[in-house]
């Protein structure tokens, strides 16, 4: 992972002054760095039974399309209010710059799905935790965390639920 980990570019103050954003987008559009994050995950969670991916929008999309497909698993997405078109749930919660609130559809996890969340970053946790919290309310038989980097400075894995599995494939 320290190929990957070459290719991402920090961003000062993005998006506002003071914060420094780890932008993998230059990871993800180098085609070995982007194979290596999407063999890492599939290794991970290759033999886990995961039935559905959802990722988080919208860097959350990448690397967990590529382990759905992988995993030969369903891909569910987390959209910010009003981009889902049919029924949804929300939870808005509080991040690292500010307030926010996602939806999920409302018929997208079942109580047989095996569920990994994935999104690029772990900064202060918010929004993972409000989309573990929207995935739980669905009664899935397991859930998963994961993210390519995760920012331990910011303590965001403490704000996860205690039950939850968190792996991250970077740390800084």
């Amino acid at each position: 992972m320290e190929y990957v980990k070459s290719k991402i570019r920090d961003i000062l103050d993005f998006p506002q002054k003071g914060i420094v954003f780890k932008d993998l987008t230059t990871a993800f559009k180098d085609p070995q760095a982007l194979k290596k994050i999407g063999d890492e995950l599939l290794q991970l969670y290759r033999d886990k039974g995961i039935t559905k991916v959802v990722g988080i929008e919208s860097r959350g999309f990448i690397a967990g399309s590529v382990l759905a497909y992988g995993l030969n698993a369903g891909f569910v997405p987390v959209r910010k209010p009003g981009k889902l078109p049919a029924d949804t749930i929300s939870m808005s919660y509080d991040k690292e710059y500010g307030k926010d609130t996602i939806e999920i559809h409302s018929d997208a996890i079942t109580e047989d799905d095996i569920v990994v969340i994935h999104d690029d970053v772990l900064a202060t946790g918010g929004t993972m935790a409000a989309a573990y919290n929207l995935v739980k309310s669905m009664n899935p038989k397991k859930i998963y965390v994961n993210f390519i980097v995760e920012l331990e400075m910011l303590g965001g894995r403490a704000i996860l639920p205690a039950e939850a599995e968190v792996t991250s494939l970077i740390t800084y």
